[in-house]
């Protein structure tokens, strides 16, 4: 049996919107795609990078691969990068899909423990830029991360054994604080 609701079949109600839904995906998917390679080859200083769709005549179970080439190297897996090499390709990612889709706040918890010095500088570049869109919220312990914050906060132990939080906006440090610490 057909259910109709005011002369529209259901059927074909479902049908127009799986076709918007995958129309949309595709779409989507490529401009993160077309960001990603870009993102990828920022934080790495050149290479290659691409999402491949493992099944692209099956949108709806289609799964995605992440395929990286670094500098120098030749294509491999992710499997094959060393923990460095996966943590920035997953922030190349992350940092694709909000240049595509931004959000007010995100929030990364020591992101940048596993990159070399050379590679926490061009993610701290890239995160200074993408927060003209997005407010970030990073826990880290690596200095070079935090000279993009603007306000930093912390957890102390007080005389008392107590914990404290402090904070510091960096707009308001004077030459004169920086000559005491």
């Amino acid at each position: 049996m057909i259910r109709k609701v005011n002369g529209i079949c259901l059927k074909q109600v479902v049908a127009e919107l799986d076709e918007i839904t995958k129309r949309e995906f595709v779409r989507t998917f490529d401009a993160v795609d077309k960001q990603f390679r870009e993102t990828f080859v920022r934080l790495f200083g050149g290479g290659s990078a691409r999402l491949a769709l493992t099944d692209p005549e099956d949108l709806v179970n289609t799964g995605i691969e992440i395929e990286a080439r670094l500098p120098g190297r030749r294509e491999q897996g992710l499997a094959m990068l060393s923990g460095g090499e996966r943590s920035l390709t997953a922030i190349a990612l992350v940092f694709a899909l909000l240049k595509v889709s931004p959000t007010p706040v995100c929030v990364m918890d020591e992101v940048d423990a596993m990159l070399d010095e050379a590679n926490v500088g061009r993610f701290r570049d890239l995160l200074v830029d993408l927060s003209k869109e997005t407010q970030f919220i990073i826990i880290t312990h690596n200095r070079n991360t935090v000279q993009a914050a603007d306000v930093i906060y912390g957890i102390t132990m007080g005389r008392d054994s107590a914990s404290q939080i402090i904070s510091l906006r960096l707009d308001q440090v004077t030459d004169d604080m920086l000559k005491r610490g």
